[in-house]
């Protein structure tokens, strides 16, 4: 393998969102073999992979380029997308589904930086499926110039890094990656989530609804990590932690309905719950309930699963206090100071599939709101409280 190709897998396995497209492609359109290639005149090459089916191919893994369908798409910058190769009006007589063993296939164009062919997002299964509708169709091509984006931007902060000479002109590169990645990637969750409201309202087995609902439980998670790149950056870029402050009589509600969610998603965890906050509370309420869920996250994702998780919300004196308490292991006194940095995750603990957002996300939304938030944690238990002057006509619990 030339040293080009190989820059060029890197490329793509550097993308953190291409797992998630992968697996999302795979959830909407029911194949199970979806890969990145990288494509020239002459060769096919694996980027990256998801295989349910054992294909078997990994990244940097050849094929002939004459074999594929590649070239075609290659040559007339055109997708191709079959359904039931037996009975294709195109490619019934067709050699390659025989080879490899399938009947549905798609294969898009990507492209990089100027414009030039990168290689293809393809997707194959041994069995007929149907790909050739409007929804599936733009989902595949809004991730196929996700990528082609993605790609430029990664070559363009490649060519950019080789040229600055201060570590504050790389940074700020960076954070306009970050920028980009997020904004982009609301589109094709836009048309997913678009795709999966429809299903729902008219698919009825029980089978299909319980795909329909992993899909929008990826596309909810998906959201999630968007919304956490998008303040990060803000954050970092000077623009700081928007907030839309205004007065709320249903504050409580709020922080329960919250709970609700996480509880229904986690159900083999006991949450206690004991929120008293009455009157008005002056506030981003939306925010303030963001900075609750990373809080809880958090304990559902470091604590003790056997130990209950405990939530408390009051105001008192003035002083509005919010705090989750779970059980576990310790937080060791030199890692207190880099909990509250983004990207930061703790490598004792098992990959827990977030980008390490969370507590750097509450803390702020704290700051924005002119507060406090503290950790202690000892062998019993650990605690993370928020604290603020949020009273407004507020009835003190």
């Amino acid at each position: 393998m030339n040293a080009l190709i190989e820059k060029d897998i890197q490329t793509i396995q550097s993308i953190e969102a291409v797992p998630h497209i992968m697996k999302m492609l795979s959830d909407a359109t029911g194949l199970r073999f979806i890969c990145i290639a990288r494509v020239t005149d002459e060769k096919w090459t694996t980027c990256a992979v998801l295989d349910q089916v054992n294909f078997n191919l990994l990244p940097g893994d050849e094929l002939d380029i004459s074999t594929t369908f590649c070239i075609q798409v290659k040559r007339s910058t055109q997708p191709i997308v079959i359904e039931h190769a037996l009975k294709d009006e195109h490619y019934s007589k067709s050699e390659i589904p025989i080879m490899y063993g399938f009947e549905s296939y798609f294969s898009f164009p990507i492209y990089s930086k100027n414009g030039d062919f990168f290689g293809t997002l393809c997707g194959l299964d041994p069995l007929p499926v149907k790909l050739k509708t409007v929804e599936i169709q733009q989902q595949i091509k809004s991730f196929s110039e996700l990528l082609s984006r993605q790609i430029e931007v990664d070559e363009q902060l490649i060519t950019a890094q080789s040229e600055l000479f201060n570590e504050k002109a790389a940074t700020k590169l960076q954070e306009q990656y970050i920028a980009i990645l997020g904004h982009d990637l609301r589109t094709p969750l836009s048309a997913l989530t678009m795709g999966v409201d429809f299903l729902k309202d008219h698919v009825t087995d029980a089978t299909s609804q319980k795909i329909l609902a992993r899909m929008d439980s990826s596309a909810t998670r998906m959201k999630r990590l968007i919304s956490d790149v998008m303040d990060l950056t803000r954050g970092k870029m000077g623009n700081g932690m928007q907030l839309n402050v205004k007065t709320v009589n249903n504050l409580q509600d709020m922080l329960i309905h919250t709970i609700d969610e996480l509880s229904g998603l986690h159900p083999q965890l006991e949450i206690q719950t004991h929120i008293d906050i009455q009157g008005s509370v002056n506030c981003d309420p939306e925010r303030i309930a963001q900075l609750l869920s990373n809080l809880l996250i958090n304990a559902i994702v470091h604590g003790d699963p056997q130990q209950a998780i405990e939530v408390n919300a009051s105001i008192e004196n003035g002083v509005f206090a919010l705090s989750v308490t779970n059980g576990g292991e310790p937080i060791r006194p030199e890692v207190v100071d880099k909990l509250f940095q983004p990207f930061w995750r703790n490598e004792s603990n098992k990959q827990t599939g977030g980008l390490g957002l969370g507590l750097f996300i509450a803390s702020q939304i704290t700051s924005a709101h002119d507060g406090s938030l503290t950790v202690s944690s000892d062998e019993h238990r650990t605690i993370f409280t928020f604290q603020a002057t949020l009273g407004l006509n507020a009835i003190e619990g």
